[in-house]
């Protein structure tokens, strides 16, 4: 089978930030939903993007630590969002569809990593729930107001995707959790669903994608415990990060996400994994965590996890 899944030559790098990215890009008059806006990179995201000139609105689980966070950033508005209460999803879009206004970019930034089990909803896994199924709620919720003709939809996924398919027998893992498998499995889903967002959305002008953004030190590792950080290598036992070369900043963090959602080079194309502010390669076969796996950009799964993920959720925009 044959893939679009290959280096463009952007001209970027692993070491280029969100402010490179956006050299000479003017983003007046542009309006970008960010979720998780307010931390780590999606912080760095509303930054670089409201410096272009972007009017930026950041949905928050806690509205007032958002604020807190944002304060002295302007072109910004915050509202309640919790993406594992869909309840909360709905009123969030809801309120927004009412104010009559078009989106340029949706950077569904906002997730969890390798949580304890958690229950979430009606009894699913949190990662799972909150990673993909919150913003496959929120980006089908908020189509009316995506811009046609030009507006994209930045699903965040990461390397982490390597660690699993879509545990089709137990998506919810009520045999026995893993929370890296788990982690793995939502992270394969956000890039399955920009594929089949794109394949529905690319003919009224809208267009997706998913991206790595990379390794960085930010309040996502909030649940992993210092002798699991020990243990991958990233840390010495006193706390020294043992290669600080390994390690994105935060701004080069939200970097490809940046290009994804604003980069011309981009034009045409849609549903492919990047990473690095270029266009993924395939995996390659020595299991090296880099490139895309197959899993996450095949079009069959990535149409069998639209249906279940409408079934679950209940919303599907482009419902017969």
């Amino acid at each position: 089978m044959t893939t679009a899944q290959h280096k463009i030559g952007s001209g970027f790098d692993a070491r280029s930030t969100a402010a490179d990215v956006l050299q000479g890009i003017d983003l007046s008059g542009k309006l970008a939903i960010v979720t998780g806006g307010y931390s780590g990179i999606g912080l760095e995201t509303t930054r670089a993007l409201t410096r272009a000139g972007a009017h930026v609105v950041v949905p928050a689980r806690r509205p007032a630590d958002a604020r807190d966070a944002l304060d002295g950033v302007l072109g910004v508005e915050v509202d309640e969002l919790d993406l594992g209460d869909l309840e909360s999803v709905r009123g969030f879009a809801e309120r927004f569809l009412a104010s009559s206004r078009s989106v340029d970019f949706v950077i569904d930034s906002a997730g969890i990593m390798a949580c304890p089990e958690t229950r979430v909803g009606p009894g699913w896994e949190a990662q799972f729930a909150i990673n993909h199924l919150g913003h496959f709620a929120l980006v089908n919720r908020l189509w009316p107001a995506l811009e046609p003709g030009g507006a994209r939809v930045v699903s965040v996924s990461s390397g982490g995707h390597h660690m699993s398919g879509i545990h089709w027998d137990d998506v919810q893992w009520e045999r026995g959790y893993d929370k890296w498998q788990a982690y793995g499995q939502a992270k394969t889903a956000n890039a399955l669903f920009a594929v089949h967002l794109d394949r529905l959305a690319k003919d009224f002008g809208v267009r997706a994608f998913a991206v790595h953004p990379g390794v960085i030190i930010t309040p996502l590792l909030r649940h992993v415990p210092e002798e699991e950080k020990v243990e991958f290598g990233w840390f010495d036992e006193d706390g020294n990060l043992r290669d600080p070369d390994f390690f994105k900043t935060p701004q080069q963090g939200a970097a490809t996400q940046v290009w994804a959602a604003n980069s011309p080079q981009l034009a045409g194309l849609g549903g492919l994994y990047l990473e690095d502010c270029d266009v993924a390669e395939p995996a390659p076969a020595d299991g090296e965590m880099r490139g895309v796996r197959d899993w996450a950009t095949d079009p069959g799964q990535a149409a069998r996890l639209w249906e279940l993920s409408a079934e679950l959720t209940g919303v599907n925009a482009f419902a017969a």
